[in-house]
């Protein structure tokens, strides 16, 4: 009977913090989403409140971390509800680091507003986030239905996000050698693009998670990786 009851408040408290990391899911595409919208239409203020309400998701994963730092002192998990509850503190650490990128999005928003415009760029910006908004979507969904054929495929995706930035990059890179009044911009969106793919590499990591929770292994990560740009020196959140 004890048991029991320790089960019960085990799966309790789980299903309270995983609740926590869905919350944190959707105030994360709903902020990398908006960010690349103000970006398009020039809208400060909506940066602005991107930026600010970052708070609430970074409060969310302190929440989550702390939650499964008691769990783990109080309940002693093992085997599969071990994983879970790593998996749980791995996903709340991506979806942290991509509100980051969101509000980064936005604060460049600013800088991108007064410079020059680079035909086509901010269209393929948002295709890029749309895709990489949908991986982070079906990561999660994968994650909540135990699907290791979702997040396989979220983790395949990967390649193509990356092939997204890596044609970006090329065009971004054109234009500032064409016309060196397109430098600053470019530059810029050059770093929104590396954001952007950033949150992808988050979401297959999510993805990987859950393949981890279900099975207790990993996927291969043999695959070429499709971003070959250089980065040397520089931070994608810089």
């Amino acid at each position: 009977m004890v048991s029991e009851h320790i089960v019960a408040s085990f799966d309790r408290d789980l299903e309270g913090i995983q609740a926590k990391v869905m919350r944190m899911g959707g105030l994360v595409e709903v902020a990398l989403r908006d960010a690349v919208q103000a970006l398009e239409e020039g809208d400060l203020d909506a940066a602005d409140r991107i930026r600010r309400d970052d708070q609430a998701i970074d409060r969310l994963n302190e929440e989550i971390r702390s939650e499964t730092a008691q769990l783990l002192a109080l309940r002693a998990p093992t085997a599969i509800d071990l994983r879970v509850v790593l998996s749980v503190m791995a996903i709340s650490a991506s979806l942290e680091r991509i509100g980051d990128y969101a509000k980064n999005i936005a604060k460049r928003s600013h800088v991108v507003a007064e410079g020059a415009r680079i035909n086509g760029s901010i269209g393929a910006l948002k295709r890029m986030s749309h895709f990489v908004i949908a991986m982070i979507s079906d990561a999660l969904d994968a994650y909540i239905q135990h699907d290791t054929a979702l997040a396989s495929d979220v983790f395949e995706r990967d390649r193509e996000a990356d092939q997204m930035y890596n044609t970006l990059f090329r065009a971004l890179l054109t234009h500032m050698m064409e016309d060196h009044r397109n430098i600053t911009a470019g530059m810029h969106l050059h770093f929104i693009a590396k954001n952007i793919e950033r949150a992808g590499d988050h979401a297959t990591t999510i993805a990987e998670q859950t393949i981890y929770m279900v099975t207790g292994e990993t996927p291969d990560d043999d695959r070429p990786k499709g971003d070959t740009t250089p980065m040397h020196g520089m931070e994608a959140g810089d």
